[in-house]
Parts: structure tokens; sequence; C-alpha cells
């Protein structure tokens, strides 16, 4: 008899960002001081000079890490000049979060403030070209008031249907 094995490891969310850098160690090193990370695994190619794969968990997710490889189409942010993604993170605090990330190396990419949709909010790009949002749920918005509050803040006409809301 074998053990049944779990679709979605335990650890692990539906849903798992992984992020390819240059320098898979010192964003490591990167993503430990600036968000709290906690390396899980690292995987060296066979000569032990290239992280091929690393897990690191920040909060109760986990994210992967990939060395950038031309050779095999892989490719960073910085090597295509820009992301057309980002991850966003919720924080208990982000203040605390948004300096330590600054101070570690980020860079502001939208200033941190309170967001009409109920967050704390700003996005910062890190050394490895990837930009992230970092937030705290700072009031809670009922669906009607955000749609209306989000008309109110882009001047356009904004529907919204939503079976499920945190608010």
């Amino acid at each position: 008899m074998t053990d049944k094995v779990a679709p979605v490891p335990r650890g692990f969310r539906t849903v798992t960002p992984c992020l390819t850098v240059t320098g898979v160690e010192r964003a490591i090193a990167f993503y430990q001081v600036a968000l709290g990370a906690k390396e899980k695994v690292r995987l060296y190619d066979a000569a032990g000079l290239v992280v091929l794969h690393a897990e690191l968990k920040i909060g109760n997710s986990a994210i992967f890490l990939a060395e950038e490889n031309p050779a095999l189409g892989i490719f960073s942010p910085l090597s295509l000049g820009g992301c057309p993604t980002l991850v966003h993170l919720y924080v208990a605090d982000v203040d605390r979060v948004w300096q330590e990330a600054l101070d570690a190396g980020a860079t502001q990419v939208m200033p941190l403030a309170d967001a009409y949709w109920g967050d704390r909010f700003g996005k910062i790009a890190d050394p490895f070209g990837h930009v992230w949002s970092l937030a705290s749920r700072v009031e809670k918005v009922p669906f009607d008031e955000l749609v209306e509050r989000t008309k109110a803040a882009t001047q356009a006409p904004v529907y919204g249907a939503a079976e499920e809301y945190a608010g």
C-alpha cells in the first residue's frame, strides 16, 4: 500500500509565483532582509555553481526562484527590460516592511499611501526587476461603496460584480 499524495503539497497554496532572477543567491538574501522570507529549498546544477531552483516562504505563502538561463529561454525582467506582472504581498505592518525593503535596496514605484479600496498600499521594484505591491488592510469597504469610490478615483464608468468579496 502506498501513501496517498496530496495534490497540493503541505505548506503551499494553489498559486505559487515563480520569479526568474539573475543571481538567485543575492535574491534570496534580499528577500530575507526586505520581506522576511525564510529559505526552504535550494537546488544546484551538477557543478554546484548555479542555483536552478529555490523555494522561499513569505508569511504563509511560498515563492519559487529560478536562475536566468537564456539558453533554455528563461529570462529575468532585467534582460527583458521590465516585468509585466507584480506580486502582491499583504503584511501586518506595511510601513515597517516598506522601509525594510527600501533599506535593503528596493526602489519606490508608487508611494505608500492609504488607498480608496481600504488598503495602505504602495509598489516597489526589487533589485532583480520584479515589482511588488505591499499592503495592509486598514479599512473594510463594502463592495457597493468600493464601486463608487473606484468611479470617483478613476473618473470613469465602473461596473462590478462579486460573488465573494473580503471587503
